[in-house]
């Protein structure tokens, strides 16, 4: 794909030149503009941006990779040797996006840098595959959802998919479990947990001289500046509230997903979120939290626990409940003749993949989710993490995606930014 077919176009070009806004409408024949299914002009071509842990995952051999970017040369070295071939390689993501020969920016990198990327690859017309979580803040999701849309763009976020939500997309759709509907998810239904003690930060960190093979600043971005301790960064970064939120933000999106497609609230989120959680919670590093509880304007509730701290409210309680019936998983409902009335109703829409959605540009049932079901489910951990942080009951309005009457949480919704780095 990256290669320029025989009218000098690539797959990009000619997606920028035919005003391919609102793309979920545009079907692009590849056999029309990039060559049979089998020609080499028909790979869909990355660079990848970030190569530590999870990025070295998305590294694949050239010609499929064609650059790598990390700002620590040990990450970077690793990568390129990994691409071999012929692949290109940067410390500034910057210079990235102006290569020829890339249809896709792969963004495996700290979520405080996602949505940053993923907005100026989104400006420069190329489709992203981000890691979770999509962004780190409910003003980044504005953002990424008016850019994605406004370019045109395919976006999709690399949560384990949407498929464990499959059985409850149609067992809701169906209306036989009554409403209002709730949903708890706990390590009974999340097997892995959130990782809220694993991914606790530490307190007063003493400061350490930055490695040489680490551009520090950089690393850092929006970020504001913070004395260097290698607990902050690669991997253990996920501890702190300047780059992640702790093991929910690591985990959350995962298991949260899945939920918010299967109750059909894509366009939506909850109106009331509460944490109980210790308080207060330390201003830089991420602690332990018990339950959230966030409920949405028609009574339809997600209870959310750790296990990790207070008690196991909801343990041996179904993941699904309904005033008419319960779900516990796989196909077991409670009453069991739900599961035969249940085979009378129509199957929700088949879940494509990423390159079904590269290729076609239809980009609105896929296994992973695009820019406005991520940053909607997203938002999710990010209310969740303000009502950790805060230690009180907080409203939100959907509709402007603003709390109400909160100047204190709006401001950890759109905290500042480090120069130059704006949305």
């Amino acid at each position: 794909m990256g290669k320029k077919n025989e009218n000098g176009l690539t797959r990009r070009d000619f997606l920028r030149s035919s005003g391919a806004v609102g793309a979920g409408l545009l079907i692009v024949p590849s056999s029309y503009v990039f060559g049979g299914p089998e020609a080499p002009s028909n790979i869909i071509t990355r660079a990848v941006i970030g190569t530590g842990g999870m990025g070295m995952g998305h590294v694949t051999a050239y010609p499929r990779t064609q650059a790598v970017c990390d700002v620590d040369k040990n990450h970077l070295e690793r990568a390129v040797k990994k691409a071999g071939g012929q692949v290109k390689a940067f410390s500034d993501w910057r210079e990235v996006l102006e290569q020829p020969g890339i249809d896709t920016i792969h963004i495996p990198t700290p979520p405080h840098w996602h949505a940053q990327i993923a907005i100026a690859a989104a400006k420069a017309g190329f489709d992203i595959y981000s890691e979770k979580p999509a962004t780190h803040t409910l003003a980044e999701s504005k953002a990424l959802v008016e850019a994605v849309e406004r370019h045109g763009v395919v976006y999709q976020a690399n949560t384990w998919g949407r498929g464990s939500g499959w059985f409850m997309r149609k067992l809701v759709m169906s209306g036989l479990l009554g409403e209002p509907l709730t949903v708890r998810l706990n390590p009974d239904y999340c097997p892995t947990g959130f990782k809220i003690r694993q991914w606790s930060g530490r307190h007063n960190l003493v400061p350490q001289p930055v490695p040489e093979v680490l551009d520090y600043d950089m690393w850092l971005g929006p970020a504001p500046v913070k004395p260097y301790h290698p607990h902050r960064v690669h991997g253990s970064f996920r501890g702190y509230w300047d780059y992640d939120e702790g093991g929910f933000g690591d985990m959350g999106q995962h298991h949260i997903d899945p939920i918010q497609y299967a109750l059909g609230k894509d366009d939506t989120g909850p109106v009331t979120i509460e944490a109980i959680a210790p308080w207060p919670q330390h201003p830089d590093a991420c602690g332990l939290w018990g339950t959230i509880y966030l409920t949405y304007a028609d009574g339809t509730k997600i209870i959310i626990e750790s296990w990790e701290w207070g008690e196991k409210h909801t343990a041996g309680k179904p993941w699904l409940e309904g005033p008419n019936g319960k779900y516990w998983g796989g196909t077991k409902l409670e009453p069991a003749n739900l599961l035969e009335k249940l085979k009378q109703y129509p199957d929700p829409p088949k879940l494509q993949s990423w390159e079904h959605a590269v290729r076609t540009r239809e980009n609105v049932h896929g296994h992973h989710p695009n820019a406005r079901q991520a940053a909607r489910s997203a938002d999710l951990l990010h209310l969740a993490s303000i009502a950790v942080r805060l230690g009180r009951k907080l409203n939100w309005d959907p509709v402007k995606e603003e709390f109400v009457n909160d100047q204190e949480a709006n401001r950890l919704a759109n905290p500042p930014r480090r120069a130059p780095w704006t949305l």
